[in-house]
């Protein structure tokens, strides 16, 4: 039975769908992966639809709405990770990916809205009997509120994961191309944060 990480937070522009997709592309090497895009923005379907054939294979769904749970459950039998990428707000198809979610995976930008944005993910989590976890995105090269956000979260006792994911136009350059930075430049700075974070993922669900 597959492991789903959610990726979820009722704020839009944090870059839920970008994060997705490139740790969706660095998780298939090696296993069975399945994304599903819930989003009505579509963006990880046109991602999809961009990947090139020598690309590393991955199943893809956009079932929504009242098929949802028998789609998970389908996706759930026949791979070893499904990533869901969630609509930006906390309706019944967000509930429904995060009650079928082994991790709740939340993007904060270090700042302040973002934060605040994240504590409703959180208690929907809560509120769902699921493991959550807060991973900083899009973080700047030089920013002083990162250090401020990391103490605010720490200092909360809430979850936040170690690995970060910085501002890098790389992720924008391998997203137009319907790849994942570990698949477009491996060994960038990028790249190597997304392995990071994915082997702290799978750490934590291990």
């Amino acid at each position: 039975m597959a492991i789903v990480v959610t990726v979820a937070q009722q704020k839009g522009g944090t870059g839920k769908t970008t994060l997705t997709a490139n740790l969706a592309a660095a998780l298939a090497v090696g296993r069975r992966v399945a994304v599903l895009d819930i989003d009505p923005q579509g963006s990880l379907t046109r991602w999809h639809a961009l990947r090139p054939p020598t690309a590393a294979p991955l199943t893809f769904s956009n079932v929504a709405g009242w098929r949802l749970t028998a789609e998970l459950d389908r996706l759930r039998r026949d791979h070893d990770i499904v990533l869901m990428d969630s609509p930006p707000h906390i309706d019944t198809e967000a509930r429904l990916a995060v009650r079928g979610a082994s991790l709740v995976l939340i993007p904060v930008q270090p700042s302040p809205p973002d934060v605040w944005a994240a504590e409703g993910t959180l208690k929907l989590a809560a509120a769902e009997k699921r493991r959550a976890a807060i991973v900083l995105n899009r973080v700047p090269a030089a920013s002083r509120q990162k250090d401020l956000v990391v103490g605010q979260l720490t200092a909360a006792g809430l979850p936040l994961l170690r690995a970060t994911i910085g501002n890098r136009t790389g992720f924008v350059d391998a997203f137009a191309a319907g790849l994942g930075v570990t698949e477009s430049a491996p060994r960038s700075s990028a790249a190597q944060e997304v392995r990071a974070l994915m082997a702290e993922l799978m750490e934590l669900l291990r």
